[in-house]
Parts: structure tokens; sequence; C-alpha cells
């Protein structure tokens, strides 16, 4: 199980998280939120385990009497990671640890029965050796209007030894009477280059590769190392450029072929229409630097250079805008070929 100083950035949260541990200023409940992927799983689970380490005791109190204020130096504070020697933080990694409850949905629903027996029903018995007892609520979003209400009883008055943890993308889908009770955290996409630092020192990733992962994950840590650590990333790529490379040579229904049996055989079409968006940026990027320094498939300099100087400005961003609809109208369940052959015409339309 990971630990803060594994987590790349949301430095706000786990300044925030480890500040209120030092403090003994822990919240009986929090909401994670933020888009899947962005670390809010990771960042609950190193709190947790930060919360019932044992090890840690002698340094918190060596903080406390060194700190000259509550809000301690980032190097202190950051010291205050869980130890992973104790036999709690070994429990935590082997995911055995009897004073963390995890709950998650069954058939992508949390019913009000499981609130009940494994929430309501365990709050009353006490922490077996640490201070807290955790309960850690993934897609609390799914939860019935009936279960959120079952929860609310034990957000309202829970024993002091209780920490409830909600894990959401969406919590307009929770009661505002539960999302009033607990301190919500919400994640932020990071910064780019930070991620293509990881993903190269991490996963040993090309550095071009790793750029374009980061700029195609839009800040989303979790998206990123799932495409440095899976074919699937190498496989659309290469797809997509495959395609875009010869484009304006290719028949209308060829094309609509090539898209469909791409989205038919692979996780869906989304990823593939998010390196078109990408291609298309590095056309207009060289078009207006003449820097090719600054493209992401810097390796197809002579393809992007070729199809720039085909194509305006206007017509550039018309084919951005088109695609950028495509994955909208797509979302929204518009016919598939339908949205396909449109961004389609744009493209080509874009061609003198």
């Amino acid at each position: 199980m990971a630990d803060f100083k594994d987590i790349i950035g949301q430095e706000h949260i786990k300044r925030n998280l480890l500040t209120s541990i030092l403090n003994n200023k822990i919240s009986h409940a929090y909401i994670f939120t933020g888009e899947a992927g962005s670390g809010r799983h990771i960042l609950a689970d190193a709190f947790s385990k930060t919360l019932l380490c044992t090890g840690n005791t002698a340094l918190k109190e060596e903080i406390r009497a060194t700190s000259v204020s509550p809000n301690p130096d980032r190097r202190s504070i950051f010291k205050l990671d869980a130890c992973d020697i104790c036999r709690s933080c070994i429990q935590m990694d082997s995911c055995n640890n009897p004073d963390m409850v995890y709950i998650t949905p069954e058939k992508n629903t949390i019913s009000v029965e499981t609130i009940r027996e494994k929430v309501n029903f365990l709050v009353d018995i006490k922490p077996y050796s640490g201070k807290y007892k955790i309960f850690v609520i993934s897609d609390a979003d799914s939860m019935t209007e009936a279960a959120q209400n079952a929860l609310l009883k034990t957000i309202e008055e829970p024993p002091e030894y209780v920490v409830i943890i909600l894990i959401s993308n969406n919590t307009s889908m929770l009661l505002p009477t539960i999302v009033s009770r607990c301190v919500t955290l919400t994640t932020r996409p990071l910064d780019k280059s930070a991620i293509a630092d990881y993903l190269q020192h991490t996963f040993q990733m090309e550095k071009g590769s790793a750029e374009i992962a980061a700029n195609f994950c839009q800040g989303n840590v979790g998206k990123a190392i799932h495409f440095a650590t899976s074919e699937h990333f190498v496989e659309v790529k290469t797809s997509v450029l495959s395609l875009v490379k010869r484009i304006d040579k290719l028949p209308l229904t060829d094309i609509i072929e090539i898209i469909r049996s791409y989205a038919l055989n692979s996780s869906g079409i989304d990823d593939y229409l998010d390196l078109m968006l990408l291609w298309y940026r590095d056309i207009l990027m060289f078009k207006v630097t003449k820097d090719a320094n600054l493209l992401l498939y810097k390796d197809e300099y002579a393809a992007i250079s070729d199809q720039a100087s085909k194509r305006g400005y206007e017509e550039i961003e018309h084919i951005i805008d088109g695609i950028s609809t495509a994955k909208l109208r797509l979302k929204a369940n518009v016919n598939f070929d339908t949205t396909i052959e449109l961004m389609l015409l744009n493209i080509k339309d874009g061609c003198k």
C-alpha cells in the first residue's frame, strides 16, 4: 500500500491530512473527490495507513515539541509518513488490518443493507489495536438514497474513534446533509511536465512517449500510469499515426471503417480521438511557431510540416473543434457513423 511519499502532486491535500494528524485534529468524515485516476484512492490509503501506524508516535511528539506553530514547515510535516515496519503497517500492506473496512459497490450500487452490515453494525466495535477504526466507501455516489440516509445516522453521531472516508467523483449525487458533515478534499490535475518526468523515471518511458502520454492524460496521473504500463497506449498511438498521416488520401468510407474497427476491437474510441486531437494541435502549433521542438509528435516532423502547409489556421481550428464535438456527441450516444462522418468531413474539407 502506498505512502504519502509515493504520491506525486496533490501537495495541498497531503499537507492538510498530515497537519491534521500531527495536531490530533482528525475529522470523523471526509470526502475525497475528483475524477477517476486522479489519486483519490491512493490518498485515502496513505491517510489511513498513517493514521493507524504505531511506529511514528515518537516522531509526532518530536515534531510537536520543535515546531513553533501548528503549521510546521514542509520538511517536518512530510516526515510523518507511515513507518512501514510496525504491525499495523504490515497488516495494511497485506490488506489485512482489522481496523480498516472497505466498502465497494455490488453491481454498480451500494445498498442500504450493505451500509447497515459493513458500517452501522461495526462502528460500535472498538478498534482492535489502533486508535482509529476506518471505513472507506469507494464510489460513494453509487449509494442508494436509503443507504445514504442509513450512513447519515452514523456520520451525525459517530464514536470518537471512527473515521469515515467517502471516495466520489460526483458529490452532487450525495445528500447535502452528508456533504455538509464531511471535510471535502478535491484532487487537482497535475502539471504535465511532472507527469512526464514521473513516467520517465518510474517506468523508464522514452521522453517523447512520456510527453504524449502526459498531454493525453490531461493531468490525470492514474490514466498516465495505465498507459505507461499497458500495450494499449502503444497500440492506439500507432493506429492513430497510421491514419492521420494518410487521411487526406483515403476515401471517406475507408476511414470510417478503420475507426469503426478500432472502436469495436479496443476499450473505446475516446482514446483514439484524444490522440487525434494532439496530432492536429501539433499541426497548429507548428504552423504558428515553425518550431519542431514544441511538437509532441517530434518524430513525425515531416508529416506535420507537410499537413501544416496545406491547411489554414481557421481550417485547423475547425478540425480540432470537430473532433472535440464528436467526442461530446458520442458520449451523448449520437449515432456513431453519423458522428464520425461529420468529423471526417471537417478534416477532409480542411485539406486543399
